[in-house]
């Protein structure tokens, strides 16, 4: 099973497919944008380091709020 992690494309750094994404909590990653069309303010899912789907607004919220529950029950 595969696990992909919302974030919010904060900065294209090149035209090579790579950005900057914020996961939240203060924690960025350079990822490689090549497979998905994104903009600065885009919300993504990530996997191993690849952008792999572009998610409206409402969905990568709802998305990152049950990845917070989750690490809340813990």
């Amino acid at each position: 099973m595969c696990l992909a992690v919302p974030a919010k494309v904060t900065k294209i750094l090149d035209e090579k497919g790579y950005a900057l994404v914020d996961y939240g909590g203060g924690v960025t990653r350079k990822v490689n944008i090549s497979l998905v069309s994104v903009r600065e303010g885009d919300y993504v899912m990530i996997h191993a380091g690849f952008a792999i789907e572009k998610l409206d607004e409402e969905r990568a919220k709802e998305t990152i709020n049950i990845f917070k529950e989750m690490l809340l029950v813990r």
